[in-house]
């Protein structure tokens, strides 16, 4: 697919170019040292929360290490809001890009800046701020650190006495120290369930995932390959964005097609054909099995095919309900969409003309985009139970932003939050409840577009915690000019769930794999939650949604284990094994190829769907190259 000209770029500081990844699921060369060798640990420990330093200006931040461990490399700093750069050499539209040198290391802010009104002061508990110059390392008799040979082995039986001093000790330090504990990370609430267990669900009648989850773990969790289809072939970049699933079908975009198939066996039930690709795609469908997407046209005059068509969509039936599209405020050409989703019955589409939106079920035109006298534009909105928009205002160099809940069927909003200065770009992770994540002052360093989450009263507009996350320390990822585009984040229960980054595994003793965890913040509070659920020696958690107070996850799994999905206990973070995928050379390499930050990855009923959003052509036509523009593996 040929790609339209960039446009026009704000003026910006030179930047170095990094190369961008070649293509879209494409496995990574592996280390020098073998599939899955361990890499550094990023600076400060483990990836939780540490006191902050004292007031005043920042000290000199450390030196810029390597990005984290599994982490592509970074192309420049796009331009417009949502309006991708294509990196050296590389067409396409959806790749990372890289954020000015971060001020300081995981500051929230620009030194001096003041808080929010209302924001309280996160001293000491839960409060990252920069790492200690040597983190403690657990040791035998001290909560949450390994018993003798345990996973990894080799662990010789600790001395009783010593134990018990140790014991004493810990136990002096945590009611002296208050929440430190809790602030360095080292909890005793690390699960007890070993790779593969399956946790309550057998033994107590499924209380692991008896927090209002839908999702149970079967009798057998050992999955399958159930269907696949290869990647079509393309001769260029080529958007496939979207992936839906419901009850009745599992729904896929391909190249100028929609395909629904049966979610157990994989045959065709329906197939839509479009005139040009899918490019953009709502993550979110009705409780009837309805959601929309944007794909493109090519306008009179023009050779360069536009992301202009909005569209919804019956899933169950493959019934495109209808199709539309606007003028800019110009009104000389079709806006151009760079998002689109789905909140309480409104399909609402953003991009740098401002936004516009349908009733889901007739198409009916709600409102248009609009730029006032003062520049504010919707610029991207966030869906699910609610509407939210993200309202842009003044200049490129210094924008006003504000996120604000809307009456869905008049776009008026409801309540206004306005993002403090600083902040270039805002992203919606969850409308109910309302949270939102932020790279204030260009402080997060890894690209990931996140320093902060804010959680919002969605009736007031009231700011009722910040949280730090600095992206040395945690996972989650936000697509940095995008308003809704986050992965590997999830909120619900009253809870933020991040995943911390990978790091040497302390409780494997003679193991070289590295792991990382899944940690939780009180929305209402900002302070984190007790406990952690642990990937496991060699895997790498992150969150896929919320099953009612429940989190369903994903675990990608070392060399020579199958990946796994699990249910983790909102109350407890006890994870439930789920699935686990074959432990099969040809298995492990499809499933390696579809990644968490660039793939769609949905579960439901015993069942698991990998979905491409790029398709590129391939690099040579051996079995190690092959790709795959699906695949499903299930218990059943």
């Amino acid at each position: 697919m040929s790609q339209p000209p960039q446009p026009p770029q704000p003026p910006e500081p030179p930047r170095q170019p990094q190369d961008a990844p070649q293509g879209f699921g494409a496995p990574q060369e592996p280390p020098a040292s073998g599939f899955g060798a361990p890499q550094q640990p990023p600076a400060g420990g483990y990836g939780t929360p540490t006191p902050p330093p004292p007031a005043g200006p920042p000290s000199t931040p450390p030196p810029a290490g390597p990005p984290a461990y599994g982490y592509p490399q970074t192309p420049p700093q796009q331009a417009g809001y949502g309006y991708p750069n294509t990196p050296p050499g590389q067409p396409g539209y959806g790749y990372p890009n890289t954020p000015p040198q971060q001020p300081g290391y995981g500051y929230p802010g620009q030194p001096g800046q003041p808080m929010q009104p209302g924001q309280p002061m996160q001293a000491g508990y839960g409060y990252p701020g920069r790492p200690p110059a040597q983190p403690m390392q657990p040791q035998y008799g001290m909560p949450g650190a390994p018993g003798p040979g345990g996973q990894g082995g080799g662990g010789k039986k600790p001395n009783t006495q010593l134990m018990i001093i140790i014991a004493a000790v810990v136990a002096v330090a945590l009611i002296v120290g208050g929440g430190i504990w809790y602030a360095t990370g080292k909890d005793d609430g690390k699960s007890d369930a070993k790779t593969g267990d399956t946790g309550g669900a057998k033994g107590d009648g499924g209380s692991a995932t008896g927090g209002g989850g839908k999702e149970k773990a079967p009798a057998n969790t050992a999955a399958k390959v159930l269907f696949q289809t290869p990647q079509p072939k393309v001769t260029d970049l080529t958007s496939v964005h979207g992936s839906w699933l419901t009850d009745k079908v599992y729904a896929k975009a391909g190249p100028k097609q929609i395909v629904g198939y049966d979610p157990a066996k994989g045959t065709v039930l329906w197939t839509l054909p479009l005139t040009g690709n899918v490019c953009e795609a709502s993550t979110h469908t009705s409780a009837d099995g309805k959601t929309a997407f944007a794909f493109e046209t090519t306008e009179s005059g023009s050779k360069y095919a536009s992301c202009t068509e909005a569209a919804g969509l019956d899933l169950n039936t493959g019934k495109l309900l209808w199709q539309a599209d606007v003028k800019g405020a110009n009104g000389d050409r079709k806006t151009r969409f760079d998002e689109i989703t789905v909140g309480a019955g409104t399909v609402a589409a953003g991009g740098l003309d401002g936004g516009a939106a349908w009733d889901l079920n007739t198409g009916k035109e709600l409102w248009k985009p609009t730029t006032t006298a003062d520049q504010c534009k919707d610029v991207g909105y966030g869906g699910g139970d609610a509407l939210v928009a993200v309202r842009k205002c003044g200049d490129y160099e210094k924008p006003t932003i504000n996120v604000q809940t809307l009456d869905p069927k008049t776009g008026q909003p409801t309540s206004t939050y306005k993002m403090m200065p600083g902040i270039q770009y805002a992203h919606i992770v969850s409308t109910k409840p309302l949270v939102l994540a932020a790279d204030v002052g260009e402080s997060a360093g890894d690209g990931s577009g996140i320093s902060d989450f804010f959680s919002v009263d969605d009736k007031t507009g009231k700011l009722l915690a910040r949280i730090p996350a600095p992206g040395d320390k945690y996972s989650a990822d936000c697509d940095s000019t995008s308003v809704e585009k986050c992965t590997m984040v999830v909120a619900g229960g009253g809870k933020l769930y991040v995943p911390t980054e990978q790091h040497d595994n302390a409780g494997a003793t003679d193991s070289l794999r590295r792991t990382n965890e899944i940690v939780a913040f009180d929305l209402t509070t900002g302070q984190p939650v007790p406990g952690k659920a642990d990937a496991g020696d060699g895997y790498t958690v992150y969150p896929l949604r919320m099953d009612g107070t429940n989190v369903i996850a994903y675990k990608e799994a070392p060399y020579d284990k199958g990946s796994q999905v699990v249910s983790i206990d909102g109350g407890t973070l006890k994870p439930t094994l789920l699935l686990e995928n074959p432990n099969d050379r040809s298995v492990r390499d499809a499933l390696s190829s579809f990644s968490g930050k660039y793939s769609d990855i949905l579960y439901g009923n015993g069942r698991l769907y990998l979905g491409a959003q790029l398709l590129s052509k391939p690099y040579s036509g051996s079995d190690s190259e092959k790709k795959f523009l699906f695949m499903a593996t299930g218990t059943s």
